[in-house]
C-alpha cells in the first residue's frame, strides 16, 4: 500500500469519533458508492490483513466483516484517508450485491445513482465474465468463440459504421453506432487479456505527460 498523506493511516484521528471513523465503500472500477460503515483500528487492521473489508457493529458491538455469512464479500483494493484524517474511503471489488436487499449498492443500484460513466466498468466486468464462463446462447461467447479475426473484423465494421453515422446521419444513430463499437471493442481487448481498465490507464498517464509543466 501507498504511504503518501492519502494513504498514511498512522495519522488518523481516532479520538475525533471516539474511536469510530466512517468508512465510504467505492466500486474500484465504477466508482458507485456501495455503503458507509464504520471502523475501529481494530477492524481496519483486520481489513488490511485479510484483504476483506471489515467494519464495527454499532448496534452488535463487533467486528462484522461484509459478506461473513452471505459471501457477498468486498475485496480489498484500496484505503485512502481525508483531508481531516477522521474519515476513510475503501475502493473495494464487491462479490455480489453489496445490500442485503439485493442491490449492487445500499443507495440502490438504478442507473441515476452511478457516476454516468461507471457503467462502463460492469460492462468490462460482464464481457470478462462471459469470456471466462461462455454461457450458452450468448452473443459474447459466439464472437470469443470465433477468434480474434472475427471480434476484429466486427470492430472495424463497426468502426466505420460509426465513422459514416457521424457525418451522414442523426445523433441516434450516432449513439448507437458507438454504443455498438464499445461493446465489440471491450470484446476484443478481453480476446487479447486486456480490458477497458488498460485503456482508462494510459490515457491517464499520456494525459499527466502532456500536462506536465
Amino acid at each position: 500500500m501507498n504511504t503518501d498523506s492519502n494513504t498514511d493511516v498512522s495519522r488518523l484521528d481516532w479520538a475525533k469519533g471516539d474511536g469510530l471513523l466512517p468508512a465510504i465503500v467505492q466500486h474500484w472500477q465504477s466508482g458507485e458508492v456501495l455503503m458507509l460503515g464504520y471502523m475501529d483500528a481494530e477492524a481496519l487492521a483486520q481489513t488490511q490483513a485479510s484483504g476483506h473489508v471489515t467494519f464495527y457493529s454499532r448496534s452488535r458491538q463487533r467486528l462484522w466483516t461484509k459478506g461473513e455469512s452471505s459471501g457477498h464479500v468486498l475485496a480489498l483494493k484500496s484505503i485512502r484517508i481525508d483531508c481531516d484524517a477522521d474519515t476513510l474511503l475503501i475502493q473495494a471489488d464487491p462479490h455480489g450485491p453489496t445490500c442485503h436487499t439485493g442491490t449492487s449498492s445500499c443507495f440502490g443500484d438504478s442507473v441515476d445513482v452511478r457516476p454516468p460513466l461507471g457503467f462502463l466498468a460492469e460492462l468490462d466486468a460482464l464481457v470478462a465474465q462471459r469470456h471466462a464462463e461462455r454461457p450458452e446462447g450468448s452473443y459474447t461467447t459466439r464472437l470469443f468463440e470465433g477468434g480474434i479475426r472475427r471480434i476484429a473484423q466486427k470492430v472495424g465494421e463497426e468502426g466505420v459504421e460509426t465513422a459514416l453515422a457521424a457525418v451522414a446521419q442523426g445523433d441516434e444513430e450516432l449513439l448507437g453506432e458507438a454504443a455498438d463499437l464499445i461493446f465489440h471493442l471491450t470484446v476484443a481487448l478481453r480476446a487479447r487479456g486486456l480490458s477497458l481498465v488498460d485503456v482508462a490507464v494510459l490515457l491517464a498517464e499520456r494525459h499527466a505527460v502532456r500536462s506536465a509543466p
